[in-house]
């Protein structure tokens, strides 16, 4: 038996009790959208007047893909400044960690491509009373077993996101084992030693496909009418979080040469993507059914382009930012040897990473807007009561907070750094 934690607060309902603030969204994106508006309230009552341009751009519908909202705050923000107009995009995204006496702040940088996938067998119909030897559910269901047999696989790229993670934590996390310190050192000039830490990550760490690879999850299944009737059709989608090093056409080429074995045993055709290219035929002529693979929704995306980080300048400022606020915090669990010691270690600190395998967000309609995005909260993961999406969502009110005070500074910041364009 399954035990289902018990039901603080109602997750349609909103309350302020104790330590917590509840309610859906909490933890999720509210406390960015509430805490820079904010902020942005409290500075014109001060009598602040900004030097430069800052835009508060708001979706409606992120969770379905911002079709609506964030594609209309797109067209608008470029006709109204232009392509690459703007110095710094600050969305919501991770968090900072603390591990005893360091911090790490995790600033998305990167972001997955998309592509929700469907697989549809077409076959003849029929009386149930005289079945084919496989129904098309039936081939479905090997389909399925193809697909969950071949993974894309995971691997450690130098110059991704995810390998300069581990070099951070190498490098300043000291509850880290020493022998996958000295592994992660090793790795960087060493073949050897990456592959090993590919082997050792791929054992330990669950996380380690989602973060160096792209993923799949067979999500929505349906087929078949009622039980004395041969399904006709039946379809699985899905979902693929694409890596950054990877593309819609490097996804498609795989999925051809996964499912082809599937064609073959079965004596099916095969329609993929519309691309005469990767059509199959039976010889002759005479084929079970039809797979046909395409884009579910007609929302496939590819990885986004990779913030500029090191020297880059609107880097250099979100990290001296993010230092300075949690350098100038007195809040419960911030070290006080951070405060003394570790801000000379900027460079250093900061790294970038999608750590939400799922992460997608509005970000990926503004890639034109600006080649400096951030996805950055500005949370503490000890800030979550149980996670966000789910029962008894819920953030610290001390955390709520901080992010008050990270959108103070990013805007005080930003109007007289020379670091920002």
């Amino acid at each position: 038996m399954v035990r289902l934690p018990a039901i603080v607060v109602k997750a349609c309902s909103i309350k302020r009790a104790g330590e917590y603030i509840w309610g859906r969204g909490s933890l999720d994106d509210k406390p960015g959208l509430v805490g820079s508006l904010t902020v942005v309230e409290e500075l014109l009552r001060a009598g602040f007047k900004p030097t430069r341009t800052f835009v508060l751009a708001y979706g409606i519908d992120e969770e379905r893909g911002g079709i609506s909202g964030a594609t209309a705050i797109r067209d608008y923000l470029l006709a109204t400044y232009g392509a690459y107009a703007f110095s710094i995009l600050v969305d919501e995204g991770s968090g900072y960690e603390v591990k005893d006496d360091v911090i790490m702040a995790n600033p998305g940088v990167a972001e997955k491509g998309k592509f929700d996938m469907r697989f549809e067998i077409s076959s003849p119909g029929g009386h149930s009373s005289i079945p084919p030897e496989h129904t098309s559910i039936g081939m479905l269901a090997a389909l399925v077993k193809q697909i969950e047999a071949n993974p894309h696989g995971a691997q450690l790229n130098r110059s991704g996101v995810y390998y300069s993670l581990l070099q951070c934590r190498a490098a300043h996390d000291t509850s880290m084992a020493p022998h996958l310190r000295s592994l992660i050192s090793h790795s960087r000039s060493s073949d050897k030693a990456l592959h090993a830490l590919e082997r050792y990550l791929a054992k330990t760490d669950h996380l380690f496909p989602a973060l160096a690879g792209t993923t799949q999850a067979a999500d929505v299944i349906r087929g078949g009418v009622k039980t004395n009737a041969l399904p006709e059709r039946a379809e699985v989608i899905v979902n693929h979080r694409i890596d950054i090093h990877s593309s819609v056409d490097a996804l498609q080429k795989h999925v051809v040469r996964v499912v082809k074995p599937v064609v073959a045993q079965f004596g099916l055709e095969l329609d993929a993507f519309s691309k005469p290219e990767f059509s199959v035929k039976q010889q002759d002529g005479v084929a079970s059914g039809v797979l046909r693979i395409a884009d579910a929704f007609g929302t496939a995306l590819e990885p986004a382009p990779v913030t500029p980080m090191g020297d880059s300048g609107p880097f250099q400022f979100l990290s001296g930012t993010i230092i300075g606020v949690l350098g100038a915090s007195n809040r419960t669990g911030i070290p006080s040897m951070f405060q003394r010691d570790r801000c000379d270690h900027a460079n250093d600190m900061m790294f970038g990473r999608c750590d939400r395998a799922a992460c997608s967000a509005d970000t990926k309609h503004y890639w034109k807007l600006t080649k400096h995005i951030f996805r950055y909260g500005h949370t503490n993961d000890a800030d979550s009561f149980n996670g966000g999406h789910t029962v008894n969502e819920a953030l610290r009110g001390e955390g709520f907070i901080e992010t008050i005070r990270f959108f103070t500074w990013v805007i005080l910041n930003a109007d007289e750094s020379p670091l920002l364009e």
